[in-house]
């Protein structure tokens, strides 16, 4: 009776909620403006890619903010980081994003960024612990590298931290912040806000007492419900119209 309530469930969830109508250039658009406002664009670093058919990639262009990127912002490279569509140059820290891209080919979207409390995580080289409903999409689903191998603009760069990621949708880097990488763009944007969120709730409720982590079996559970595309494309909707209310350029 229960397997048949969560079928009814998600068939409703299926045909009922929000799921947003917009294009490629306007969804990297908007992730990047809902991603600034939760803190995660204080510099340079950080960059969108969003794998093509034809296996060229649209992505932010170096050297403009995520609270900038308008959709006649986003550029198109090819597999050499070549711009092929659009103005400016591509991040050179896409290099990595391409190593991943390689090894594993359902990925169709990365977003790495450097949040302040993800930053606090890795600088003390704590891992991310699932303790609270909202960080069970990370459950048995967040890797962690443990030393920096330096900036990610190299092979070399590329090689660990792709080998490192293995089968699982984020992982936190020690000394330098976090990625995702998913089936869509949709599920890095709205992994990429869960984290940062989850890593601050961490670090505050540290400061209180002892963390207590989340059964496993429940965790897991409550891992495959978060991430039903959607509720995830529903998130990424919800994020997306309120950016629109602020920002309503972002679109074009």
């Amino acid at each position: 009776m229960v397997e048949k309530n969560n079928e009814t469930l998600v068939s409703q969830m299926d045909e009922k909620l929000e799921q947003g109508r917009w294009d490629s250039r306007q969804k990297i658009a908007l992730a990047c403006r809902m991603l600034a406002h939760e803190g995660h664009s204080e510099t340079l670093a950080g960059q969108i890619s969003v794998r093509q058919e034809d296996g060229t990639f649209l992505t932010t262009p170096m050297a403009i903010g995520f609270d900038e990127i308008t959709r006649s912002n986003v550029i198109r490279i090819d597999d050499s980081m070549q711009v092929v569509e659009g103005n400016g140059m591509a991040n050179p820290a896409i290099r990595f994003h391409l190593w991943i891209y390689r090894r594993r080919p359902e990925v169709k979207c990365i977003i790495h960024t450097h949040p302040p409390y993800i930053n606090a995580l890795s600088m003390t080289g704590t891992p991310l612990e699932v303790a609270h409903m909202d960080a069970t999409p990370f459950f048995d689903d967040c890797a962690f590298l443990r030393e920096w191998p330096g900036l990610p603009i190299g092979d070399d760069e590329g090689e660990i931290i792709s080998g490192a990621l293995g089968a699982k949708r984020t992982i936190l880097l020690a000394n330098h912040g976090f990625l995702a990488a998913t089936r869509s763009l949709e599920e890095s944007a709205y992994l990429s806000v869960l984290i940062e969120r989850a890593a601050r709730s961490q670090i505050l409720a540290q400061s209180v007492g002892e963390i207590q982590r989340i059964d496993a079996e429940r965790a897991a559970e409550s891992h495959d419900f978060l991430l039903l595309p959607s509720i995830v494309n529903a998130s990424f909707a919800l994020f997306g119209r309120r950016v629109i209310k602020r920002e309503p350029e972002v679109l074009f």
